[in-house]
């Protein structure tokens, strides 16, 4: 274990990554980070019945409507399968819409639904205070900062600007 009480996780090790004091890796942090982020976000989203995945999912749809399913996935950081069961049960409670894609009438388009925006309406003072939690330390530059870092890190490992 190390002064902040994680222990060494395998697959997280290596020179390039050892960073910060104790030999913690910024791998082995970011997952830390993500599984108390996740954690976090169940809770809030369970309120209104959906998994995290399908909260993504509805954010992708509001900031990107018109979305077929493979770029949902892409976007929502999903495998096409798992998209394909999401989306029936998404558009099964009307949070979303499925229209035929006037330029390949072999695929769909979709899009939030009014019902979809509420949902989204209601969750997002919750999210928004697992945020302000997660950074309740940082100031502003220093928030600033992150966010351009977590954006390079992405563009980098994925090679896909986050949207």
């Amino acid at each position: 274990m190390t002064e902040t009480g994680a222990a060494d996780a395998p697959g997280f090790g290596g020179d390039v990554g050892e960073r910060s004091a104790g030999g913690v890796t910024l791998l082995y942090l970011t997952k830390q980070l993500e599984l108390a982020v996740r954690s976090q976000l169940d809770e809030v989203v369970s309120a209104e019945s959906l998994t995290s995945l399908q909260y993504t999912a509805l954010t992708v749809l509001e900031r990107h409507p018109g979305l077929t399913s493979a770029e949902l996935a892409r976007n929502s950081f999903v495998r096409a399968q798992t998209t394909a069961q999401m989306v029936n049960a998404l558009d099964e409670r009307g949070l979303i819409e499925r229209l035929r894609d006037p330029a390949s009438k072999r695929q769909y388009l979709l899009s939030l639904t009014d019902d979809g925006a509420r949902v989204l309406d209601r969750l997002r003072e919750p999210v928004a205070d697992i945020e302000r939690r997660m950074v309740a330390g940082l100031d502003d530059s220093e928030i600033a900062a992150f966010r351009r870092a977590l954006r390079y890190c992405r563009v980098a490992i994925g090679g896909v600007q986050a949207h």
